[in-house]
């Protein structure tokens, strides 16, 4: 069973930087070596986030996300999304980086992530309203989660570890949302923004501006 001090960890960079997603991926194949997963377990887990500031990429990295996977009894990520790992069951996101990107800093449990749910919809239907249709904010494709691996994932997490907490201690902020009114949980509140902001939000979730 993977154990961590989480008081150890500290800010690497930005959500979705090549430093943040090389520590994430990391970190998500050290647990999955110290889980008991069965010897045939095929299981991919992958994070690509769109429309990204352009200062996370380079001519060398060209999408900003990170995967890691088990197949054949061999633990595998990275930087970036191989088509191997897209190619197996599991957790795919591909999702709008200004959309995920604050509230992911925050530290929660299970509890959380349902309130973190909620606002998030909250939001998708502010911008809709705003927008005068649905955003297309990406999505994830068929999840596919077999238990040893939610086991070995969320080790913890209800005392402040687990993987999404490891990556939330890892990450830096992003100057995008400074001045942007956001609730406890991070999540941006799209009806106290001025037009102004909403504009600028819209825009760099990559779903603007409005019509």
């Amino acid at each position: 069973m993977f154990s961590i001090d989480m008081g150890s960890l500290k800010p690497v960079g930005e959500f979705g930087s090549e430093a943040w997603c090389k520590a994430c991926a990391d970190y998500g194949m050290q647990i999955l070596a110290a889980a008991d997963l069965p010897e045939d377990l095929v299981w991919g887990f992958s994070e690509i986030y769109t429309d990204p500031p352009a200062r996370l990429l380079s001519d060398q990295r060209l999408k900003a996300g990170y995967y890691f996977m088990v197949e054949n009894g061999e633990i595998s990520g990275g930087d970036g999304v191989t088509e191997g790992c897209l190619a197996l069951p599991g957790f795919h996101v591909q999702m709008s980086w200004g959309f995920l990107c604050n509230q992911s800093r925050t530290l929660y449990g299970s509890a959380g992530q349902k309130q973190r749910s909620a606002e998030e919809q909250v939001l998708r239907e502010a911008m809709e309203a705003f927008l005068g249709h649905a955003p297309d904010l990406g999505g994830i494709a068929n999840p596919v989660w077999p238990q040893p691996i939610i086991a070995a994932l969320s080790v913890g997490s209800e005392e402040g570890a687990g993987l999404h907490n490891i990556a939330a201690t890892l990450q830096m902020p992003s100057p995008e949302f400074a001045d942007l009114p956001v609730t406890e949980m991070g999540v941006p509140v799209f009806a106290d923004m001025d037009a102004e902001q909403k504009q600028a939000f819209v825009r760099l979730c990559g779903v603007g501006p409005a019509n």
